[in-house]
């Protein structure tokens, strides 16, 4: 159990997965091949969720979940289904891509039952993409699971404007929502693959305005030592005082937009409590 962020937490249930990743954050788990071993006391995390009222967002990862059979993961997501402050579930996975016949009507009755339940696919370059792909993802997305992307920047992989362009415009038309580009992580054996982060901000730089905003991913560097995803953009903003902010758009024009003072206007809001959204 990783508890980084006040109101989320990762749970990592599995060190396996259908495929490995030479670029992958966790290589030093994964497989059994590395120098730690996942030993996950499923009922002591299941404690600590229950204990800990704050969090309300939970990430089934690992490896992979979608390696567990149906029964079996159907069994956790019930158990943390019942604790009654987590909000929302969320799957990490690969298998869609990896092994789209994992997808199955009656694995997707059963995601189903868990709503809400999003599920973040991990595809790095659109030949990825495949039918068999596409209609694993189609099966997801029509039993109602919100479909999220992450890609890792590759050095000769993806790291262009026309891949990257191909590879989110692929996946909205699979009713996915490309949601985060990373940099690569300083993985031992993996320099190689990585590129500098000058060109994952020329990419998006390369992708706002020239195509929707539903397209163009969160580029972040997972900031080493625990730090956390921190977002890294294109400079748009060239002056910012109290009177002012003047800024360019994605054609390079330059415009300007009067500041206000943040002020408290001894306002009121209604609370919504929990019955306004069941009732």
């Amino acid at each position: 159990m990783v508890h980084r962020y006040p109101d989320r937490a990762l749970f990592l249930i599995t060190d396996r997965c259908a495929s490995y990743c030479r670029y992958c954050t966790r290589s030093r788990v994964v497989s059994g091949a590395g120098e730690q071993e996942l030993q996950t006391d499923f009922d002591e995390a299941i404690a600590y969720l229950r204990d800990h009222t704050e969090i309300r967002d939970v990430l089934l990862s690992g490896g992979d979940p979608l390696l567990f059979s149906d029964d079996k993961l159907d069994a956790l997501l019930t158990k943390l289904r019942e604790i009654p402050h987590l909000e929302f579930l969320r799957i990490g996975t690969r298998v869609p891509i990896f092994l789209p016949q994992r997808i199955t009507p009656k694995l997707c009755r059963m995601l189903q039952k868990h709503h809400p339940l999003w599920m973040s696919i991990h595809t790095n370059h659109p030949r990825e993409l495949t039918i068999e792909v596409r209609d694993a993802l189609a099966m997801l997305a029509n039993h109602g699971v919100p479909l999220g992307n992450q890609s890792v920047l590759l050095a000769g992989v993806n790291d262009s404007v026309p891949v990257m362009k191909s590879l989110i415009h692929k996946l909205l038309r699979c009713r996915v929502r490309p949601y985060y580009l990373y940099q690569c992580d300083l993985i031992q054996g993996s320099s190689h693959l990585r590129t500098s982060v000058r060109k994952g901000i020329e990419i998006i730089e390369g992708l706002r305005g020239h195509t929707t905003g539903y397209a163009i991913p969160q580029f972040v560097i997972d900031a080493p030592g625990g730090g956390g995803k921190v977002p890294v953009n294109p400079g748009y903003v060239f002056f910012h005082d109290s009177e002012k902010v003047v800024f360019r758009n994605f054609e390079g024009r330059v415009f300007e937009y009067p500041e206000v003072l943040d002020r408290d206007l001894g306002m009121t809001l209604p609370i919504l409590h929990e019955e306004a959204f069941t009732s």
